[in-house]
């Protein structure tokens, strides 16, 4: 009942099959006992034949077969030089972040991660690197704030929560003729619809918490890089800092990963439909997915993302209060109400409240982030279900309360 959901066109049919085998035959069996599952290595240190020559492996903080297992996937999958993973998606951020210098500065999208917001604004202000917030969704906005100190421009497209999607061969261009570097947080659109290296991007960040792991059982984070030189930095900073991701976390990401085009294909395709139904509800005012014709560079999204446009929508309410927001949500039955997304399950969240409540109120409501905006991360259950609860739960919205004497 599920596969006829993923024959959208032929074209995505090929992709999602060409990804998953690409996935399953990255991930190597066990030269020593040809398991066909990468095994744990749980272990900190490795024996050496003489001091200083080994197989490669010394110290797990430095290098681990079961992370590395992870790395190569992950790097096989967009494209890159090199990757490596970290204990969140939040450790990758910052290992990214440890390649600036004081005086530096950034241009990033102004619809951020709260918690990118946080780290820049509370942590990286204070060692005196600036960031610019533009929205990056006209390139223009970026060759304005762009100088001679930019060493990174910071895109998510699409972007948390409100799904903005970003020109990224274009400002990869202008980020490059100023000598600055691009960076993608490629966490919402996964490797399966979107490969940022070959549009340009120099790094890739991704809170494998998400899409990746898939099954709301882990954190995690990768930084992928587009050359060596950059892997080498990277790498330098994962076992200088330390922020490590731990070798059965790795296991599980490998695992999640294995059936991500499957998964993503089938969210997609119950996002879109839920999308189309939000847009004629009487008490929304505004549907943010990428897939809907009248969202704004839905042309931009449908190339670069391969008309695959994931499983993340966001939709504020006419009536635009937290109360309001707050009865929809307490009204739901198959989606959660949690932090995170892009797992099995179906989550919903507040992001004023919840995912953006760090970022000052005026900078949210200018980044669109109102009051009643929802965010839903659709699952793998049936369609029908969800679309029902969603229905359902918008029953209780404007709904009056009367107290009982």
């Amino acid at each position: 009942m599920l596969f006829p959901k993923l024959i959208l066109v032929s074209n995505k049919t090929k992709i999602m099959t060409q990804i998953s085998t690409q996935i399953i035959h990255t991930i190597p069996s066990d030269p020593q006992t040809g398991s066909i599952n990468v095994p744990v290595y749980q272990t900190s240190t490795f024996e050496q034949q003489a001091p200083g020559v080994h197989k490669g492996y010394d110290y797990a903080r430095s290098n681990n077969p079961t992370r590395k297992a992870l790395e190569d996937l992950i790097s096989n999958l967009e494209g890159g030089a090199g990757a490596c993973a970290f204990a969140t998606g939040l450790a990758a951020i910052d290992a990214v972040l440890k390649t600036l210098e004081h005086g530096d500065e950034i241009v990033a999208v102004d619809d951020i991660y709260g918690g990118a917001y946080r780290l820049f604004t509370h942590v990286y202000a204070k060692l005196g690197i600036r960031v610019n917030y533009v929205d990056t969704t006209n390139a223009n906005n970026v060759v304005d704030a762009i100088s001679s100190k930019t060493k990174l421009v910071w895109i998510e497209s699409p972007t948390n929560p409100t799904l903005k999607v970003s020109d990224i061969k274009t400002i990869s261009e202008i980020a490059h003729a100023n000598g600055a570097l691009l960076v993608v947080d490629n966490t919402f659109a996964s490797p399966v619809s979107q490969r940022p290296i070959e549009l340009g991007a120099d790094i890739i960040v991704h809170s494998a918490t998400k899409y990746i792991g898939g099954h709301s059982d882990l954190v995690a984070g990768i930084v992928v890089t587009k050359t060596p030189e950059l892997f080498e930095q990277i790498k330098f900073i994962q076992n200088a800092s330390g922020g490590i991701l731990g070798p059965w976390d790795c296991f599980l990401t490998i695992r999640g990963a294995e059936t991500l085009p499957l998964r993503f294909a089938q969210q997609s395709s119950t996002a879109l439909e839920i999308a189309r139904y939000l847009e004629t509800h009487e008490a929304v005012d505004k549907v943010y997915y990428p897939g809907l014709e009248g969202h704004h560079n839905h042309h931009i999204a449908k190339t670069q993302q391969r008309g695959i446009f994931g499983g993340i929508i966001s939709f504020s309410l006419k009536e635009d209060t937290k109360e309001s927001a707050e009865a929809f949500l307490t009204n739901l039955r198959y989606f959660k109400l949690a932090e995170s997304l892009g797992g099995v399950k179906s989550l919903a969240c507040h992001p004023a409240q919840m995912t953006h409540a760090s970022i000052p109120e005026a900078k949210r409501l200018s980044t669109g982030i109102q009051n009643s905006l929802i965010r839903l991360s659709c699952g793998i259950e049936d369609v029908t279900d969800l679309k029902h609860d969603v229905e359902n739960a918008l029953k209780s919205v404007n709904q009056p309360t009367f107290l009982t004497l």
